[in-house]
């Protein structure tokens, strides 16, 4: 009789599986600037230790093509080797029996096309792009290029006004990215290859928790210029080159339709994610920087023209951000009680907080404005909140930690469903959202799945209010009959921000991005002020007397990454408060000993110049 057996527990699966889980790491934390080349070749031969050895084109083909693509790589190969790359690499996509073969072969033929002018670097130069070259993970993937394991460093040391200067050479909005950064700067963290990533955007918090940001005077402006440069939009683009410009000596004009500075973190992101006090804290700093001059309540093309503006002043920069909410084309969408998200966040922003008790409430859209939304209508007093989405929760693109906080808090999310319809009654109030449900599709050009129309009879989600939040509209008009071009309403810009044949013109942040986030929209507006300097005809350097304090040995041991916890969804849910807990001394300060300071170990000690 036969015998069966349970999977032991340690057999050579399991004990694999950890292995794998290591490997992820080490994908995850390739360094930026490496050769794509070497990634290809890595991610090749991965491939050619997990075939089973069954069809010819994958168990012998896969081998050979790595072969072939490392000595592109060393420089040892011609055009004819180029060909066979490609003649061997359609033969297994077209012949291997499952994807282990034919999918890193298609990808082969994919970074062919993708990446030429490197492989045409190897082949006639024997070598890499001037381009290439690792580069300090954290500082690379921050668009703003800031001095992350330097401010770390000076957290770690006690040193917070240090912190919050040496963040501020790149970045004068420290508060802001401390509490709603989106924190791109850990995505490649090599603390990876050891436990997990640093928790940067925490440890900037605790900077600005300890010592507010307008309490740590700013550096002295350099010597007056004489040039006056205007820049249109107080959100985080106009702020960040208003600032700059005014380092830099340059008098600035900044024009405001609100009341008050801010643009989206304002008018945008409610009070429980970012108090506007500590908004403030920022703006005051920035403020006191000088030779800044606010012209508040000012509508650029009804109050005054672009082109008074642009002759007034010696340059302009344009940041008018992306401050319109789109509507959604579906019948019924003229009903009572249909309102774009971003109109009631900016109603929210200005203090008017609208009472839904005893509503419900449908919010359309799958992004952070969705999220903000549907969060603050619980906040006031909603009987139920529901996001409608037409693609996978797997597919939104608001923050993972958003959509967690969103379902904590009660809100319900009905994915893979399209709106049809908003049913009206006889008064023109909607009653409810006909949806029509998907299902996945082919990728889109953006790597997500598409949703299609699945095979199932609409049906109506019964509600009393609905949110629009899907996508948002730049107000371009005034500024295209200026002579500024435009695309959906996009403004045309090269990466130095400058306005193609406008003499003096820039242009940055949302408006010429579509809606981001706030920490590109700064870095925008850091390099809008560079060029608009050179421009001028200086070539200033910011002033800085802040350093990265000097490294120390590494923290080679596993430890757990501190995160940061919230107050309990049951009692954040029912106000406007801030909803994240600060960090304590202790989490702080192991944190900061993680940090493995690449900036002067491994390729940090060979970094040169960087963007900015």
């Amino acid at each position: 009789m036969a015998k069966y057996f349970l999977t032991p527990s340690n057999n050579y699966d399991t004990k694999i599986g950890t292995l794998i889980d290591k490997f992820v790491n080490k994908v995850k934390s390739f360094p930026p600037g490496t050769c794509p080349l070497v990634v290809q070749y890595t991610s090749l031969r991965s491939s050619v230790g997990q075939t089973c050895g069954k069809c010819v084109p994958c168990r012998d083909g896969l081998p050979q093509l790595a072969i072939l693509i490392r000595k592109v790589l060393d420089g040892e190969a011609d055009q004819s080797v180029m060909d066979q790359i490609r003649e061997l690499a359609l033969m297994i996509r077209d012949g291997s029996d499952c994807a282990i073969g034919y999918q890193p072969a298609f990808e082969v033929l994919e970074s062919i096309e993708e990446f030429k002018s490197e492989y045409d670097s190897h082949i006639r130069h024997k070598s890499c792009l001037d381009n290439v070259g690792q580069k300090i993970p954290c500082i690379n993937m921050c668009p703003a290029h800031v001095d992350i394991p330097g401010y770390i460093a000076h957290i770690g040391d006690g040193n917070y006004a240090d912190a919050i200067q040496l963040i501020r050479k790149d970045n004068p909005l420290p508060t802001a990215c401390g509490l709603i950064c989106e924190h791109p700067c850990e995505e490649r963290c090599r603390r990876r290859l050891i436990d997990d990533a640093i928790n940067i955007r925490a440890l900037k918090k605790y900077a600005v928790d300890q010592v507010a940001a307008d309490t740590v005077a700013v550096p002295k402006p350099l010597p007056d210029t004489g040039k006056k440069v205007a820049v249109i939009g107080g959100g985080p683009a106009g702020l960040s080159c208003a600032y700059f410009l005014a380092q830099m000596g340059h008098r600035v004009t900044l024009y405001e339709r609100q009341q008050a500075l801010g643009g989206m973190l304002r008018y945008g992101i409610p009070n429980y994610r970012f108090p506007k006090v500590r908004l403030d804290q920022d703006l005051n700093a920035i403020l006191s920087a000088g030779n800044i001059e606010v012209k508040y309540g000012v509508n650029v093309g009804e109050d005054i023209s672009p082109q008074e503006i642009r002759a007034q002043h010696d340059a302009m920069f344009v940041a008018i951000g992306a401050q319109k909410g789109k509507i959604l084309r579906v019948e019924g969408a003229d009903a009572n009680n249909v309102f774009s998200a971003v109109k009631m966040l900016d109603d929210i922003g200005n203090g008017k907080i609208p009472d839904y008790s005893g509503k419900i409430v449908v919010v359309v859209g799958g992004g952070n404005v969705a999220m903000d939304a549907a969060r603050s209508a619980v906040r006031c007093n909603a009987k139920d909140v529901r996001i409608v989405y037409r693609r996978r929760q797997d597919d939104m693109t608001a923050l993972h930690s958003e959509i967690e906080a969103a379902i904590m808090e009660g809100i319900e999310l009905i994915t893979l469903a399209a709106p049809l319809a908003i049913e009206k009654n006889e008064l023109d109030d909607c009653v409810g959202l006909v949806v029509q449900p998907q299902m996945t599709g082919p990728y889109d050009h953006e790597g997500r799945p598409s949703p299609v129309a699945a095979k199932k009879p609409p049906f109506s989600i019964a509600c009393d209010v609905i949110l629009i939040a899907v996508g948002q509209d730049i107000i371009s008009l005034p500024f295209e009959q200026f002579g500024m071009r435009a695309k959906r309403g996009i403004f045309a810009s090269d990466l130095t921000t400058a306005v193609p044949d406008m003499d003096g013109v820039f242009v940055g942040g949302d408006c010429a991005t579509g809606p981001a986030t706030a920490i590109k929209a700064i870095a925008a507006g850091k390099v809008a002020a560079h060029n608009i300097d050179e421009y001028l005809g200086y070539h200033h350097e910011f002033p800085c007397d802040t350093k990265a304090p000097p490294a120390k040995d590494n923290l080679r041991i596993q430890v757990g990454r501190a995160n940061t916890t919230e107050r309990p969804a049951y009692l954040r849910k029912c106000d406007f408060e801030h909803v994240e807990n600060p960090y304590t001394y202790e989490e702080a300060m192991q944190e900061a000993e993680r940090c493995l300071r690449c900036d002067h170990f491994g390729c940090g000690v060979l970094q040169g110049g960087r963007n900015l």
